[in-house]
């Protein structure tokens, strides 16, 4: 193909006797003439291609009415106050609405703050007394968010925007007068930097109280939350995404406050908790890699006092749990192989007294109680054949019922889903998620979806994309490659710094069984974020397997990722090129750094988005211009850029539009015909 004209330099840095070249260094500025009319030039040549996808429009009409249903949140309960979110069919965001007295009213509607959908609610908490509300909103895909208070009764605004409040927990203090965050310092670097502030609601924050995270390393992280009766505060900090962290705990009532008691520190081991009635529960993977439940008293909280209250199972990962405060209990839901299911025990001792009746596979994304008395348990349930619902369970009778559906209809697909387990190179069995239509016979154009990283699992989802794909007559599978949390601690670890080629070996071979059990005529993969870096070694390491890629928001230069985005809270889990070794295991897959001249490329499509500062667009930059120029076949190698939107949240139209031209480019180069 002609594409467009990109310069290559003769920048060669030498790092730790490591002679590397970046002919395509100046990509990485976004605002320099050059980048901006080679990107234009991209834009120019992704238009020309997408008008010969046909099914294009077919797609995307399919998959608005795959998303018609809406949306709907589990409700959080302060008093009498019932909050909860719900997307109406034509929605392009969930609105936030609160129930009291049998009246339901609209809170927050991001449409109604800004109607050209930019604006997103990342995250909202009421107080304890559900009086006041803190919420965050961020714009243009940035994530950076910050904080306003309204008044709940009135829906009036109380105090915002407090800036620099990225990612940040809210942690009320009972009376609705005070609560803690974390806020970022200022500037460009500010950003790596963190701290746990205690605000005062309508004073200026800028004289907030500094409790936490002063001298703290580059790159860690902080929350905090707060006991119900406001009497006990407990901090969890990490550096960046590192598989450990440290729990603190202070009496807020002391004589000194915010004198803080190690929960867990200087352990290579994770841990978060709840404190109720003075009595401290903790989830942690010390000495469990799939988790465990212990407690001990919040007077005597360090890790040598701890009781194992709900141990370890030796096969299912803990994914969430939650008190049914009334009678006493605690529902523990786990995912065994990446298939949900969830447990009650009495929250006292220990003890099993129930099992939760789930309807069918899939996925419990949330468990939630009211925070003080009521035997309900209210439970969000996803899986691959219809949207997320509400289900609800009670603990008098052990019932379980539909709490709450999607407002819209939806007529999805039948499909059949089957898990099957591989070998991967190295003998490690993989297991891996098959959907496909009922009655399916014959290997068919299959796409191949992956992540692998940060001890996130891919897990039973409602998927529009992958049931147009479906319907369509494709084959779509879900590979819980190492590197995820599908089987615990150690599967994450086993795919992580010097192991990362695990999880390309285990997604090479997962493509490899497709086609050798007769599922796959031709293979097609995608991926996004740390799964855009997993799709970009397939392109690069495995170019003669893959008939079509798709590398959304993608990491590619693995020797220079700390310098941009968030980067640099990656390193826990990459590996940093400012050790030797470490260099080595990154130079070893970086796919930037292994495009060869003369290789015949498949098709390939970069996703990317100008507001994301998790990712820099850099990266995809970079890469498709050195495939450009070093492929020797004739398929297509196309980015697709985006404004306005960035790494997470985004209008339902952005969505459609984006999966609409993934679907509409894997099915013009899979041969896809339905």
């Amino acid at each position: 193909m002609d594409f467009p004209r990109a310069t290559r330099s003769d920048v060669v840095e030498t790092l730790h006797g490591h002679r590397i070249p970046d002919p395509y260094r100046w990509l990485e500025d976004a605002d320099d003439p050059a980048t901006k009319e080679w990107s234009a030039a991209q834009d120019t040549l992704f238009v020309e291609q997408r008008e010969g996808w046909p099914a294009r429009e077919r797609f995307a009409a399919r998959l608005g009415e795959l998303m018609g249903s809406g949306s709907v949140g589990p409700p959080v309960w302060r008093g009498e106050r019932r909050f909860s979110t719900r997307r109406e069919p034509g929605q392009e965001h969930a609105v936030l609405y609160v129930t009291e007295g049998g009246t339901e009213r609209v809170l927050i509607d991001p449409m109604a703050l800004d109607p050209t959908g930019t604006t997103t609610l990342d995250r909202w908490v009421p107080s304890v007394e559900g009086d006041r509300l803190a919420y965050l909103l961020s714009s243009g895909g940035t994530e950076e968010s910050s904080v306003y208070v309204l008044d709940v009764a009135t829906g009036e605004a109380v105090e915002g925007p407090i800036d620099r409040a990225r990612h940040t927990s809210i942690a009320w203090l009972p009376g609705g007068a005070e609560f803690y965050y974390q806020r970022h310092e200022p500037g460009e670097e500010g950003i790596h930097h963190r701290r746990i502030y205690r605000h005062r609601v309508g004073e200026d924050p800028a004289g907030d109280l500094l409790v936490h995270g002063a001298g703290a390393e580059r790159a860690t992280y902080h929350s905090a939350s707060v006991s119900r009766d406001g009497r006990w505060l407990l901090i969890t900090s990490s550096r960046g995404t590192d598989p450990r962290n440290e729990l603190w705990i202070a009496d807020l009532h002391a004589a000194e406050p915010h004198a803080f008691t190690a929960v867990l520190s200087g352990l290579d081991a994770q841990a978060s908790g709840v404190v109720r009635d003075d009595r401290l529960y903790v989830w942690t993977d010390l000495d469990a890699p799939r988790g465990r439940i212990c407690t001990a008293a919040a007077t005597s909280p360090g890790h040598t006092q701890w009781a194992t209250l709900i141990p370890e199972d030796p096969e299912a990962v803990i994914s969430d749990w939650a008190f049914v405060d009334g009678p006493g209990l605690l529902a523990v839901a786990h995912t065994r192989h990446a298939v949900s299911e969830v447990s009650v025990h009495e929250a006292a001792t220990g003890a099993r007294v129930s099992t939760v009746e789930l309807p069918g596979l899939g996925t419990v994304t949330d468990v939630r109680g009211r925070p003080v008395g009521g035997d309900e348990l209210w439970i969000a349930f996803d899986s691959y054949a219809a949207p997320q619902r509400i289900l609800q369970w009670t603990a008098g009778t052990g019932e379980v019922s539909v709490y709450a559906v999607p407002p819209g209809q939806v007529d999805p697909p039948p499909v059949e889903v089957r898990q099957e387990v591989y070998r991967s190179l190295d003998g490690t069995d993989v297991r891996m998620f098959v959907l496909s239509s009922p009655g399916t016979d014959g290997p068919r154009p299959t796409v191949l979806y992956g992540y692998g990283g940060f001890d996130i699992s891919l897990v039973p989802q409602y998927w529009p994309l992958a049931l147009a794909w479906i319907e369509a007559g494709g084959v779509y599978a879900v590979a819980n490659l190492r590197g995820g949390g599908e089987e615990g601690q150690e599967w994450h670890r086993a795919g992580m710094r010097a192991h990362k080629q695990n999880v390309f070996d285990d997604f090479h071979s997962a493509a490899d069984h497709l086609v050798a059990t007769g599922v796959a005529s031709t293979v097609g993969c995608y991926g996004g974020s740390n799964g855009g870096l997993l799709v970009g070694a397939a392109v690069t390491q495995r170019p003669d397997r893959f008939d079509a890629v798709v590398c959304s928001a993608p990491l590619l230069d693995m020797v220079r990722y700390e310098r941009f985005g968030l980067g640099p809270n990656w390193s826990g889990e990459y590996g940093t090129a400012e050790d030797p070794e470490e260099l080595g295991w990154l130079l070893g897959y970086s796919p930037y750094h292994r495009v060869r001249e003369g290789t015949a490329y498949p098709a390939t499509l970069f996703t990317v988005f100008e507001g994301d500062t998790r990712v820099d667009t850099m990266h995809a930059r970079k890469l498709a211009a050195a495939m450009q120029h070093a492929t020797a076949g004739d398929a297509p190698i196309l980015v697709r850029r985006e404004v306005g939107v960035g790494h997470s949240s985004r209008a339902v139209s952005r969505t459609i539009g984006l999966n609409a031209d993934v679907l509409a480019f894997l099915s013009v180069h899979l041969g896809l015909s339905g």
